[in-house]
């Protein structure tokens, strides 16, 4: 059965509060080459078959707000 990685992530025009705070506590732990983060989410779906025209239709409907976030997917296995 196919599996459909789903990433969610904020539009980059959009602040990400958590991402930032990411970034700063990595800093502060000594890594200073992180100079920015973004938070996102990873969805995995096991689908019967694979369509592509769906699976958009899920993150458009669904697994994304569109408004503020960007989608991409990846057919694995």
């Amino acid at each position: 059965m196919p599996t459909v990685r789903v990433s969610v992530t904020l539009k980059p025009s959009l602040l990400d509060s958590a991402g930032r705070t990411v970034a700063g506590s990595l800093k502060h732990l000594g890594y200073e080459e992180v100079s920015d983060a973004r938070i996102g989410k990873l969805i995995t779906l096991q689908v019967e078959t694979v369509d592509e025209a769906r699976i958009r239709e899920m993150c458009q409907k669904l697994l994304a707000n569109p408004v503020i976030e960007d989608f991409s997917f990846e057919v694995v296995g």
